[in-house]
């Protein structure tokens, strides 16, 4: 297995964005039909985070395993959002090492505080996100799903 190589999103890779968010998010049962919280946002990913923020995508040569995303929410937040391992690919650290990039893009942006969203279902994104010290701070239901908001605070750099 080679070494991953993470990378800014490209015009060419959408379908395989979409493939990827899909077969990492399906096994987890908390699947969304498609509308705004599901993946409205990746048909026009340039338009959604390029900007003051950004898209990643982890490649080992031509397979996408992982990608991540930071929105901006307001001058000083940003959003982390799309943290997909492909299922083939996950407790082997791509997460995180995505995390860190997202992390060190927002602190570069200027932000004290980033947020994000999982589901209960989705065991292991609490794990990582606790691990990494974000911390719940309310919860809401959607679609048959129960959503749980973290926040981080971070120092600019």
């Amino acid at each position: 297995m080679g070494k991953i190589v993470i990378r800014q999103y490209q015009d060419g890779d959408k379908d395989a964005v979409f493939r990827l968010h899909f077969e990492a998010l399906q096994p987890t049962g908390a699947m969304l039909p498609g509308g705004p919280w599901n993946d409205d946002d990746l048909n026009d990913i340039p338009q959604n985070y390029f900007n003051g923020g950004e898209f990643l995508v982890g490649l080992i040569g031509n397979q996408f395993v992982c990608m991540g995303a930071l929105r901006k929410k307001s001058a000083t937040v940003g959003e982390i959002k799309r943290m997909r391992v492909h299922p083939d690919y996950q407790r082997r650290g791509y997460g995180q090492m995505m995390l860190d990039k997202l992390e060190a893009r927002a602190k570069e942006l200027g932000y004290t505080k980033l947020c994000l969203d999982t589901t209960t279902k989705q065991i292991a994104a609490q794990a990582l996100y606790k691990k990494n010290g974000y911390k719940e701070v309310s919860r809401t239901a959607y679609a048959g799903l129960e959503i749980i908001f973290f926040e981080k605070k971070i120092t600019p750099g």
